[in-house]
Parts: structure tokens; C-alpha cells; sequence
């Protein structure tokens, strides 16, 4: 094995792998280092991502769904079932599956890409030295000391715990332990109503969880836009979730026995539809979590608690004192537009650095960075990178939201489309949501495009498209679009800034508007 390289990625999530596969593809010398773990203490490439977050909690949300489709909607278009059930432990060994094949990809792409990959632990020291610990496979390993041109930092994040709230791994645990359950339980409660919580919450509310979620903020999603927020909200209201907003978490307590009572001592069984899936009844304990609001102090009981209040970045053991690496106050890694930290050739993208912590996001820095090494002139857009939530009904937004631009004081004209006056959606069974086009009033340049709505993370993409291109509401609506599609909505939300919406009676003002 070389001990010399012109890049050494560390962390093989998607930001390290995607850099590591490009460097090469420039004709870089490219080594990768991982020190993931599975279950069974095997390496494993991905990261968080393919291996506890984006992919296997798309695989649950997915299968979930198409449960409840099938228990509740499929009579309503002629399909007829009885009897639904949901086998958890298949489930779950499909999830497996979905992370084995995509993990077992990354390895094949790394490798058939000629990048050198290393399983163990890292430490950046003086003048771009990397120890490198290999993991040991049952006799003493030894540190190696690698050097490089050029070092990119893509380790990633990690949940965030809080101290009232310590993790079990049993009944209290973080959002990996939430894609582990065996089981619904029959009373779940969630710290934190973001992203996370959310789809963790639809997950099992879905299998017959009776879902509490405690959200310290007193705005629900006050990321996205707010008309988009308070449809989702009343959306998860409609499916038995409960969110409770401005309570803050104190303390939590983990007990044996019976799980399930309220305050009162009754226990709180959950209504629905008859066939409904059953949750588990809680006998390994219960946890007890004391929570305060405007209202007061208050206690509540659950059979498993589900921490998800964030995450945090991944730098622990990474960093000698000597490396030349500053951290900012809250942990992240400071480097400039361009992810050059403040030690010459050291580079930090992904999660470890500011911006949203997102897969995608932390791609197309880890691609920018090593073609900027090669001397071409990449970067990123920061204002255009897409939030989706993997709900159901989705939501996914780009650009700017109404409240900011009112805030702002900036004059602009909406657009909107409900899905309901979609032959797609109508033919598809689903209706719910809409999609809004915000536009400047004296330019007509796309602003921000937010939907709600199933394949919204589809849609949304039309949009940060035209966005990246600099279009108008005018080019949109000039656009042809394929019929019947959901995306035809988004010709009409350009159409309807204007007044010119073919499909509704364009009763939204699109006059300017501002602060």
C-alpha cells in the first residue's frame, strides 16, 4: 500500500465517496478512509446515509405507506383486500437488503475507480500527515502515517443527545435505534418535530402507534413556507399524530412495567379504521418523560422514546492539535465559499460544515472540491439546494419562503396550484397539497417554489431546474408539460401569477406583495 497520495478522502458517506470517485475519475491518486461499523462489527461504506438515514428510512416510510394504502384506499378505486397485515420483521430485513446491495455498490464503484479504501480511524496532524489505525481483525493493529496534497474532511454528523434524555438503546434511543423496532409500540413518543421526527413518527404512526411529539419551538417547520407548514400540520393532525409545540423536555425516566397510561393512569388506546395493524403493548418498561409548556409542568408515559433534535458534527479523535483545522462555536469545521478550511490543502464538506446537513448538499461540495484541485472553476449554489420531508403527503421547497421575503420587505407574486384541480393526482387517488410559486413582481424572476403534495421530492426538482437557469414565472408558463401530470401544477402556478391559470379560477390575488 502507497503511503503517499494527491487526495486522502476521510469518511465515505455520500460527500467522501462522491469526492473520492471524482478525484480519480481526474486522474488523482485517491485513498478513502471509513471507519464504520455495522451491527456485526463489519466495515461498511454509506455513512449514515445508506446505512441508518436517508436510505432505510425511505425504505420504512415507503413500505409503510403503501400499507396503509392498501388497508385504507384501495377500495375506494376498485381493489378489493381484507385482512391487511404488516409483517414488521419482513419489513425490516428488507430495509437490510436495500442497505446491503447500495453499500456493496459504493464499495464496487470505489474499487472499479481504482480508489484505495481504507478500514480504520483517521487523525489529521501537521503538514496534511493522516495516522491511519487500521481496524484490527484480532491481533494488535498498527498506526501508519499517510501523507497528501490535498486532505477532504467528510465525517459527517452524528444525532445530538441531551442530557435530559440519556439513551438506553432499548427504550430511549436515537434515530437509528427508531429503524431497529421490532414491533409498533404501542405508545411512541418523539423529542423534536423536525424533519427526523417527523418521518420517523409517520413511520410507526402508520403501523399503529399511538405517536406524541414534544417540539420545543412554537412554530411547526418554521423553515418552510408557512401557508406549506400549516397544511402539513393539519395533514399529520388528520393521520393521529400528536404534536405539541413549546414543550420543552426536562427529564425522562425508564422504569419496568406496563407502558401506555396517561396522567389519569387510563390507558390510551388508538382509533382507527377496523383492520387496523396492532401495536405492541409495551411490557419491557415504560419510559416517563416530564416536559414543561406555557401551561405548566407536565408528565407523560410511552413504551419507546425517540430522541431526533438534530444532529451535530462528527469531529471527535479527528483533529491533532497541530493540524491547522478551526472549529466554529457550535463544532462545525470554518471554511470559505469553497470548503478550503483554514490549513492549506484541507478541505471539509457535508455535515461536518455550515449549511443544511444534507446528502446531496455535501455531493455536490465533495465534486466541487476535488475539480477545483484539478484546477477547473466549480462551485455551488448555495441558494438553490431542495429540502424534501418524506412524508405523505411530501413537502419539498426551494429558494426563498413567503415570510422571508415579507420580512425582507421585497415585493413579489404568488402563484398557486392546488392539486385537487389535478387530473393526475384525481386519476392517482390523492389530491392532497398544492404547489406555490413565488415570483419578484418587478422581474418575474423565480423566487422560491414550494409543494405539498405526493412526489413533491420529484416535483421539486422541475423547479431548482428553472431556478438554477434563472427563469421566470413567463418561461414556466410557457413551458410545454406533459398531460396528465402531477408537474403540469407547476405550469399552472406559473400561469396563475399572472391571473392566466387555466384549471382554477384564479382567486388568488397575484397582485404585488410585500412586508
Amino acid at each position: 500500500m502507497s503511503n503517499n497520495y494527491q487526495v486522502i478522502v476521510i469518511g465515505a458517506g455520500p460527500a467522501g465517496y462522491h469526492a473520492a470517485i471524482r478525484a480519480a475519475q481526474l486522474g488523482l491518486s485517491t485513498a478513502i478512509i471509513e471507519k464504520w461499523l455495522d451491527a456485526s462489527g463489519k466495515s461498511a461504506l454509506g455513512g449514515t446515509c445508506l446505512n441508518v438515514g436517508c436510505i432505510p428510512s425511505k425504505a420504512l416510510l415507503e413500505a409503510s405507506h403503501k400499507f396503509v394504502e392498501a388497508r385504507d384506499h384501495f377500495a375506494d378505486i376498485g381493489i378489493a383486500v381484507s385482512g391487511v397485515k404488516m409483517d414488521i420483521p419482513r419489513m425490516l430485513a428488507k430495509k437490510n437488503e436495500v442497505v446491503a446491495k447500495l453499500t456493496g455498490g459504493v464499495a464496487s464503484l470505489l474499487k472499479a475507480n481504482k480508489v484505495t479504501i481504507l478500514e480504520g480511524t483517521a487523525k489529521i496532524g501537521a503538514g496534511r500527515q493522516v495516522t491511519f489505525l487500521p481496524h484490527s481483525s484480532g491481533k494488535q493493529a498498527k498506526a501508519e502515517t499517510l501523507t497528501a496534497d490535498h486532505i477532504i474532511i467528510a465525517t459527517g454528523s452524528v444525532p445530538v443527545e441531551i442530557p435530559p434524555c440519556p439513551l438506553d438503546g432499548k427504550l430511549v434511543v436515537d434515530s437509528t435505534g427508531a429503524l431497529e423496532f421490532t414491533e409498533a409500540p404501542k405508545r411512541l413518543g418523539i423529542i423534536g418535530a423536525g424533519i427526523i421526527g417527523l418521518e420517523l413518527g409517520s413511520v410507526w404512526s402508520r403501523l399503529g402507534s399511538e405517536v406524541v411529539m414534544l417540539e420545543a419551538l412554537t412554530d411547526f417547520l418554521p423553515a418552510a413556507d408557512q401557508q406549506v407548514a400549516k397544511e402539513a400540520a393539519r395533514q399529520f393532525k388528520q393521520q393521529g399524530m400528536d404534536i405539541r409545540l413549546g414543550a420543552r423536555v426536562t427529564g425522562a425516566e425508564v422504569s419496568p412495567g406496563s407502558a401506555g397510561k396517561s396522567q389519569s393512569g387510563n390507558l390510551l388506546s388508538r382509533k382507527g379504521k377496523s383492520g387496523k395493524a396492532k401495536a405492541a403493548r409495551g411490557q419491557g418498561g415504560q419510559v416517563t418523560v416530564s416536559w414543561s409548556d406555557q401551561e405548566g409542568d407536565r408528565q407523560e408515559s410511552f413504551d419507546k422514546l425517540i430522541v431526533a433534535v438534530g444532529r451535530k458534527p462528527c469531529t471527535a479523535d479527528l483533529l491533532a492539535g497541530d493540524a491547522g483545522v478551526n472549529l466554529d462555536d457550535r463544532g462545525f469545521i470554518q471554511v470559505d465559499d469553497y470548503c478550503m478550511t483554514d490549513a492549506p490543502g484541507i478541505h471539509a464538506v457535508g455535515d461536518v460544515v455550515r449549511g443544511p446537513m444534507l446528502a446531496h448538499k455535501g455531493m455536490e461540495e465533495g465534486i466541487m472540491v476535488v475539480e477545483r484541485i484539478a484546477g477547473q472553476k466549480a462551485q455551488v449554489n448555495y441558494d438553490l439546494v431542495p429540502s424534501v420531508v418524506y412524508t405523505h403527503p411530501e413537502i419539498a421547497w426551494v429558494g426563498k419562503t413567503e415570510q422571508e421575503l415579507k420580512a425582507a420587505g421585497d415585493q413579489f407574486a404568488v402563484g398557486q396550484f392546488p392539486l385537487a384541480a389535478s387530473g393526475r393526482a384525481m386519476a392517482s387517488n390523492d389530491t392532497t397539497g398544492f404547489i406555490k410559486l413565488l415570483a419578484d413582481a418587478a422581474t418575474d424572476r423565480i423566487l422560491g417554489v414550494h409543494v405539498i403534495g405526493a412526489h413533491a421530492s420529484e416535483m421539486i426538482a422541475e423547479a431548482v431546474i428553472a431556478m438554477e437557469f434563472g427563469a421566470s414565472a413567463e418561461d414556466l408558463a410557457l413551458t410545454m408539460f406533459a398531460h396528465p401530470t402531477l408537474s403540469e401544477g407547476l405550469h399552472e402556478a406559473a400561469l396563475a401569477v399572472s391571473g392566466h391559470a387555466i384549471h382554477i379560477a384564479n382567486k388568488r390575488s397575484s397582485k404585488p406583495k410585500s412586508s
